[in-house]
């Protein structure tokens, strides 16, 4: 039981996780995480740190990662649907700057795999989503960083309505340059 599908991506070490369903009239069982089952699929983390957050349709978070405390991130929607996209941020990595993307839902029950210097963030493309993800390192509030949503260098291609704008943070309106990322934040 628990047996999960992984699916590598054209940027290395990113995967995406679709997990064994059992469904029946009662409803459905799965098991989310199971560490033997994604150490045997080359995910060989120990998670330190469990994160959720809530978000109404169209709020868009990102793109975000850590400077000196990087981590890992196993990520998955509880409730609704969210387009998520990781930045490959690795110094020296061939794919360096490039972007992929990934719907996970409630239906799908999909999960996303991030490894540690990669950018982060999601789109809400349903009404509401909740979002989980577990993190190897704990949250250090001043080792954040992050670049603007529509970098036109990155070029993620975000499922945003045309003729709306993505609901932003303040911070995240701040993001600076791909650009400006590579000159000054590199490790």
């Amino acid at each position: 039981m628990g047996k999960i599908t992984v699916e590598t991506c054209e940027i290395a070490g990113l995967k995406v996780i679709t997990p064994a369903v059992f469904e029946d009239a009662r409803g459905y069982f799965m098991e989310s995480y199971n560490y033997n089952d994604y150490k045997a699929a080359g995910i060989d983390q120990i998670f330190v740190q469990d994160n959720q957050s809530a978000s109404r349709g169209g709020v868009l978070r990102g793109l975000h990662f850590q400077i000196r405390y990087p981590q890992d991130k196993l990520v998955r929607v509880l409730r609704g649907e969210v387009y998520d996209v990781a930045v490959d941020l690795r110094p020296g990595s061939p794919t360096y700057g490039k972007w992929h993307g990934v719907l996970l839902s409630e239906e799908n029950k999909k999960q996303f795999f991030i490894p540690k210097d990669f950018a982060h963030g999601f789109y809400v493309v349903s009404d509401y989503a909740e979002f989980a993800y577990k993190c190897t390192d704990f949250y250090h509030p001043n080792d954040e960083g992050g670049i603007m949503w529509n970098d036109p260098d990155i070029g993620v291609k975000w499922p945003v309505p045309e003729g709306t704008e993505p609901i932003l943070s303040d911070k995240d309106k701040g993001h600076g340059s791909f650009a400006e990322f590579t000159k000054t934040c590199r490790r």
